[in-house]
């Protein structure tokens, strides 16, 4: 009988690899340079909580840690931003800027950074 893993668990195994979690949730962050779903950034947080939270947090921080992601995607930007540094710290990842490789003009109307990289 064939053995099948079904996507999550596959992803939740690749996320255990803390440089694939970095590219994995750095290309959430990019998203569409016309709009950011904040939906797929949740769950991609989760996902990588999922995978890293075991290696690095107690059960009960993992618990915490879920209660904060939700409460942070709910918060106004410049706030979450603060909070989602540490958070990611203690899953052993940091919150870098890096500068894109073709500067996009910068839509004043929206005021957004267009280039976000996560690395451990």
């Amino acid at each position: 009988m064939p053995i099948s893993d079904s996507y999550h668990d596959s992803l939740i195994e690749s996320l255990k690899d803390s440089h694939y979690a970095a590219v994995y949730l750095e290309t959430h962050l990019e998203g569409d340079e016309y709009e950011f779903e904040s939906e797929l950034l949740r769950l991609a947080f989760n996902h990588v909580l999922e995978a890293l939270g075991p290696q690095n947090l107690t059960p009960e921080q993992i618990k915490i840690q879920a209660k904060q992601l939700e409460e942070l995607m709910q918060k106004p930007a410049p706030e979450a931003m603060n909070q989602l540094t540490s958070w990611l710290q203690a899953l052993g990842l940091k919150l870098t800027i890096t500068i894109a490789p073709k500067m996009p003009e910068i839509n004043h109307e929206n005021d957004a950074v267009s280039s976000i990289k996560i690395t451990v």
